[in-house]
Formats: C-alpha cells, sequence, structure tokens
C-alpha cells in the first residue's frame, strides 16, 4: 500500500508554500506499474501540484508520497540508455584524471542504480561503493561485480561509512536530489562523507530548462522538488559545502553539474553565467512561476486534439517509453489504450505490465512491431535521437516517429 500526506512547509527552509506552480491534479504514482490481473482495480492516486518556497525558492510538490514505496522495488535501470552510458563513461574518465583517482582512493555513487557508472571505477581498479534503496535493482549492479548496499542514503549511514571506510575521495550523486523527501538529511550525509577533502558531484535536471522548455511531464511524484543552481547553493551552503564548479549538460532536457566540497577548500566559485541566466529568468521572484500551468495546456490540448483526429480517421498509435515522464505526459492528456495500442520499453521490470492510470499494455520492443502502428510517439523526448536510431535499424519499420513536447513535432 503506497501512502501519502501533505506537506506544510518548505522541506528545506521551513518556509511558506504559498507561490503557485504547476497544478497536474490528481495523479497515480509514475512507476507503479500494474500487473494485468489488477487491471481492473483502481490506481491509488494523490494530488500533483508544484509549489515554491516563498523564501528560498525550491520548487517542490505540496504532497509527498512515501519514498519507501516508491523506491524499494524500482523499474527504472539506467543501463538501458547508450547514451546515459557514454555520458556515465565520459564522467569517470574526466573525473579520475581530475582528482587523480587511484588504488587508494574511495567513490561512493549515492543512488547508484545497476552500477552503469561505477563499473568504469571498478574496471579502473578504483575502490568504490554504491548505495542503491532497491534491491531488485542492486542485485543487477552486484552480478556485475559493483559492490552496493541496500539502504537510503543520510546522515547516519554517512556516519557508518566514514567509521568503516573513511571519507570519500569523491562522492557522486547523479539526479537524486529531486528523489529526496528530507534534503537536509541527504545534503549533511553527503557532507560528512566527504569530510575535510572529498569532492562531491551533483547532477541535476535545471529547473530553468524545465521553464522554458515546458517539461511539465518531468513532474511526478518522485520528484519532491525541482532545482535551480540557486536553490542548490542555499541548501548546499546551509551543511557546510561549498559549489566551486558548474557545468551545463544536454542530458535530461537540460541539467547541470556541480562540483562541491568543504567550505574554504577552494576559491571563489566560476558561477557567473548560469547564475546570471537565472538571475535573467527571476528565480529568484515569484514573478517567474507564474502562468506555466497554463503554457501546460497549450502543449496537452493539441496532443489531445491529435489522440482523436487519429482515432476518428483509423490511424494507429503506439508509444515508446514507459519513462515516468510518459506516464504524466499521458495522464495529463487523458490518454488510454483506445488511443495508444501499446508502450514498448526496454525494461525488463516493466514489461507485460500496464501503464498507471492509462492502463496502456506496456511490451518489449518486438511486440512494438506487432502491434503494426503507423505513428510512433517517443515518451522520453530526452533521448529521442537514440531512441530512433535504435527503431529505425528494425527490420520492416515504416513507422512515423513522433515526440509531442514541448510540441508535437517528427522526430527526423
Amino acid at each position: 500500500m503506497i501512502h501519502g500526506g501533505p506537506v506544510r512547509a518548505c522541506r528545506f527552509c521551513g518556509g511558506a508554500l504559498g507561490i503557485p506552480f504547476c497544478d497536474l491534479g490528481a495523479m497515480p504514482v509514475a512507476n507503479n506499474f500494474v500487473a494485468p490481473e489488477r487491471a481492473q482495480e483502481p490506481d491509488p492516486v494523490f494530488p500533483l501540484n508544484a509549489v515554491v518556497c516563498e523564501r528560498c525558492f525550491l520548487v517542490q510538490l505540496d504532497h509527498m508520497v512515501d519514498a519507501t514505496a516508491i523506491f524499494s522495488d524500482y523499474a527504472y535501470l539506467s543501463s538501458v540508455s547508450s547514451t546515459w552510458l557514454t555520458h556515465a563513461a565520459v564522467f569517470v574518465r574526466t573525473m579520475i584524471a581530475r582528482l587523480e583517482l587511484g588504488t587508494d582512493s574511495f567513490v561512493v555513487e549515492v543512488a547508484s542504480n545497476d552500477g552503469y557508472l561505477l563499473r568504469n571505477f571498478v574496471s579502473a581498479s578504483v575502490p568504490c561503493l554504491g548505495i542503491e534503496p532497491a534491491a531488485n535493482v542492486a542485485a543487477i549492479a552486484e552480478a556485475a561485480c559493483v559492490p552496493t548496499l541496500v539502504a537510503f542514503f543520510g546522515r547516519s549511514l554517512a556516519a557508518t561509512i566514514v567509521a568503516e571506510r573513511g571519507h570519500a575521495s569523491l562522492i557522486v550523486a547523479n539526479n537524486v536530489l529531486a528523489h529526496v523527501p528530507d534534503v537536509n538529511d541527504f545534503v549533511a550525509g553527503l557532507a560528512l562523507l566527504a569530510g575535510p577533502r572529498g569532492i562531491v558531484s551533483i547532477e541535476f535536471p535545471h529547473l530553468l530548462e524545465l521553464i522554458e522548455g515546458i517539461q511539465f511531464d518531468t513532474i511526478y511524484h518522485e520528484h519532491y522538488a525541482y532545482w535551480s543552481l540557486y536553490a542548490v547553493r542555499q541548501v548546499l551552503a546551509a551543511h557546510g559545502l561549498t559549489v566551486f564548479s558548474v557545468e551545463t549538460l544536454a542530458t535530461h532536457g537540460g541539467s547541470l553539474r556541480v562540483l562541491a566540497a568543504a567550505e574554504g577548500r577552494f576559491g571563489p566559485a566560476a558561477l557567473e553565467m548560469v547564475a546570471a541566466a537565472e538571475t535573467r529568468a527571476g528565480l529568484a521572484t515569484a514573478e517567474a512561476y507564474t502562468g506555466f500551468g497554463a503554457k501546460t495546456r497549450a502543449v496537452i490540448d493539441p496532443f489531445r486534439d491529435y489522440l482523436d483526429r487519429a482515432r476518428a480517421t483509423g490511424r494507429r498509435v503506439s508509444a515508446y517509453g514507459a519513462a515516468a515522464k510518459g506516464t504524466t505526459f499521458l495522464n495529463a492528456s487523458h490518454a488510454t489504450r483506445e488511443d495508444i495500442a501499446v508502450v514498448a520499453d526496454r525494461g525488463m521490470f516493466k514489461q507485460g505490465k500496464l501503464m498507471p492510470g492509462s492502463r496502456i499494455p506496456i511490451t518489449g520492443v518486438h511486440g512494438l512491431l506487432d502491434a503494426r502502428p503507423g505513428e510512433v510517439l517517443i515518451l522520453p523526448w530526452n533521448i529521442a535521437n537514440e531512441i530512433a536510431h535504435e527503431l529505425r535499424a528494425l527490420n520492416g519499420w515504416t513507422a512515423r516517429l513522433l515526440a509531442a513536447s514541448p510540441a508535437l513535432r517528427d522526430i527526423a
């Protein structure tokens, strides 16, 4: 059973959550895939309403679903994307050279998933440890010889690791900050594990890209918060960490990678370009967040019209990628299996189940061919080119490929 409850104050600073941002109504939990025998049972639904703290301007949900229910058994595998595997391998090579990591170093990744990143450190003989709360996913990492601890990360676990193995040379936290219900406990753990000399590397989808790209489908219950550099610097500083480097990334529709360390270790942060862009966008003012809900309707309504026209004219539509953003998008558009025949996905924990809410069946890639669609909607638009290349390489592929965010368009 999944439980949830309202959030009364900012999860970081305790400020009032008085600035509206994007209310998507009641939604099922994005990765709570449905077994076929439960197809007639209603989904547990919870409010999906993003608001903004009046004090620190952290964008966050005003209703929290229990993290244990979401993350203890998880369907997403990082290694299914070749783009993401390449991104991880390049990062590891860069950090080994930049930090001169070797056999006497210690690298920890928080939310290490199936070992997609740490296996590169294992290959380079750099001692490492993954921390992953989903036992089913951690087992895949262990089978690939990536040491993995099944646990949620926070201050207490960090203290245990330091006592047993010492401080980490590098802590990697990729795309996990949004998933943390108690952000102060989490960041305090990062600071404790890093100690006076360690480096913390955090990647997160950039709030500014979400706003400018109308990426409302990246809002779902497992993303408790949506981060700007402005907010990240505040929460890290509150726990003694100073951001000294920032890099813009193309991943996940536009992300930031920040490097942070104990206060005083490095000189002034080289953050002017990103900080200036956020200032121009007014992310430290309430005005920046008004009107976003109306922009989401300008994406959802034309897509709903497209589905209605496709049904009326007998066109066969399917989709690719049972991603969490796809769940949000399909349910916001009130799509059902009458509109979309199947959703194909490479993730073995998703195949054979039904999409939450919409109840569209999830198949493997060859099940998509069996459905013989004329048009296929790519739901993970952030890796649309990778997926298009994969599908067009299949024997007999003739379907038109489209993406729907921020507007319905053909994939070249």
